[in-house]
């Protein structure tokens, strides 16, 4: 595999940060089976929080996770979902 990635930063980016997002779903898992709480975040500006953390730019941010014990009596009602013949298709 050494050699499909040589000299291919595109591909090394792109695989990377797909592995880092499902790595932050495992980490995110982990939390809520220890009862925390969690608010994963995108939408921030990445180059700011790039600058102020990771100022070598060894590493890059891909989200932000918040984790802590909410108040539930602060929490709203959850939306509706739909069910599993609505949301999906068996092909």
């Amino acid at each position: 595999m050494h050699s499909y990635f040589v000299r291919n930063k595109a591909l090394i980016d792109e695989i990377a940060f797909r592995n880092s997002s499902l790595q932050a779903g495992y980490f995110i898992l982990a939390a809520r089976a220890l009862e925390l709480d969690c608010g994963p975040m995108s939408g921030f500006d990445a180059d700011k929080l790039n600058a102020a953390f990771f100022p070598d730019g060894k590493w890059k941010v891909n989200l932000l996770c918040n984790l802590g014990y909410g108040d539930p009596s602060q929490l709203h009602p959850r939306n509706p979902r739909l069910n599993f013949e609505e949301a999906s298709v068996i092909l």
